[in-house]
Parts: structure tokens; C-alpha cells; sequence
């Protein structure tokens, strides 16, 4: 079963020191705009979460999500929750890249950036692509159903460094079985856990993140586990 812990791991981010004036730094620092009289910092870099109701868009997902909630809702003698399904959107001086894990919808994969793949619900399943996952990391890409985001976009850096190596560790990401616990993490493994295993290893603080009022986002926890013994290993 998947636990209800959400965040209880947490690694903090590097400290780095960047230029807060004139342009952009080598280092991809925080360059400046002058609007009238004023000055604005703009990031130079940022990464972005999104909490998206899980199944926006997509009628049949969504009643999946209602059911499997209400069964764990009701085995564990607590109120129903929303379900939150979570992506990236990277931005860096040389472009804006979304990352997500979602099912294969065609064969026009190197298209959409995808790295990697993995089965659905059981290992065997891998044989069939309706029954496969792609992780994107796709440069310029649409992020479907992001204006639904509850709250929008969620800031998890501005550093340079970190943003880029979490561009850099998404063909690296572990691949098991979507919404399985092959990893025993307690939690399964699904498009949060690649969102969380990400930013970890990236060296972002994941502390402050945390799903919606009333909501959870499964799978969360095992990227989080998952990266933090790769880490110590």
C-alpha cells in the first residue's frame, strides 16, 4: 500500500554564490531588465513543479484515480484525498525543457525528447508500447493540462547548476515498473517518483514541497527513498 508520509526526506541545495547585478554571469547567474527607471533581476535559470489533478483531461484516468483512492481511503479508516500527478519545467539560458513521465501515445518518441522507457503494471507488459511509459525531456515541449496546476507553477530553484543537473540525470532515472514497488520503498514507482528522484539528486530542497490542501501525490516518497540510497551508496 502506499504510505500517507509526504516530504520526509529532504536534501538541501548547494550553496552557490551568483551575480545579482548587470548581466548574466559565465556561471549563468541572475542577469537584469531596466523597465523605466526600475531594474528587475530576472532568473537566468529555474525550475518549475507542477501539481496536476491527477487525470485532467482524461475522463477514464481520473475515475481510475477516484476508485483506487476511495479503496485506500476506505481500508485505512480515513477521508478521501485528491491525487496529484507532477511534472518539471526547466528553463536555462539556452532554452525551456518539460520533463514528465507519461504513457507512450505513439512511436514519434525522439520527437517529444524521450529518454527512457519502462512497463506498466507488470514486467511482461513491457512487450506492448500501450503498456509502456516514456520519460520526456523535451526541449520546447507542451506540458497537457498545465493551466490546471493547482496553485501554478511551483518555483524549486533558481540555480543554474542544479537546473542543469537535473536536465543532465533524466536519461539516468530508474525505470521500474509503473505503479509497482519493485524498489521496496513502501510507495510505488510512477511519474511523481521521477519528479522527486530528480530533484533530489540534483541537489534541490525538496523540503517546502509538498502536494495541495487535501491532496497527496503517490509515489512521491519512493523517488525521494530511492534517491537518497543512491546517494549514501
Amino acid at each position: 500500500m502506499v504510505p500517507e508520509r509526504q516530504g520526509r526526506w529532504s536534501v538541501r541545495a548547494r550553496s552557490l554564490r551568483c551575480s545579482t547585478t548587470g548581466h548574466e554571469t559565465s556561471g549563468g547567474g541572475i542577469s537584469t531588465e531596466t523597465v523605466g527607471q526600475e531594474t528587475t533581476p530576472v532568473p537566468s535559470a529555474a525550475v518549475d513543479v507542477y501539481w496536476i489533478p491527477l487525470g485532467a483531461g482524461d475522463h477514464v484516468v481520473r475515475l481510475c484515480g477516484r476508485a483506487y483512492e476511495a479503496m485506500v481511503a476506505a481500508l485505512r479508516h480515513r477521508p478521501r484525498m485528491s491525487l496529484y500527478h507532477t511534472a518539471l519545467q526547466v528553463t536555462l539560458p539556452g532554452g525551456r525543457f518539460v520533463i514528465e513521465s507519461a504513457p507512450i501515445r505513439d512511436n514519434r518518441g525522439q520527437e517529444r525528447g524521450v529518454v527512457a522507457e519502462g512497463p506498466v503494471g507488470t514486467g511482461w507488459a513491457g512487450r506492448f508500447r500501450m503498456l509502456r511509459y516514456e520519460i520526456r525531456r523535451w526541449r520546447g515541449g507542451s506540458l497537457p493540462d498545465a493551466d490546471q496546476a493547482v496553485g501554478g507553477p511551483i518555483r524549486a530553484t533558481e540555480d543554474v547548476v542544479c537546473a542543469r543537473r537535473v536536465l543532465e540525470l533524466v536519461p539516468s532515472v530508474p525505470t521500474p515498473v509503473w505503479g509497482r514497488d519493485e524498489l521496496r520503498t513502501g510507495d510505488m514507482w510512477n511519474s511523481n517518483s521521477l519528479v522527486s528522484w530528480l530533484l533530489v539528486r540534483a541537489g534541490a530542497d525538496v523540503a517546502p514541497l509538498r502536494p495541495p490542501d487535501g491532496g497527496r501525490a503517490p509515489g512521491w516518497d519512493a523517488g525521494l527513498v530511492v534517491a537518497q540510497r543512491q546517494m549514501r551508496g
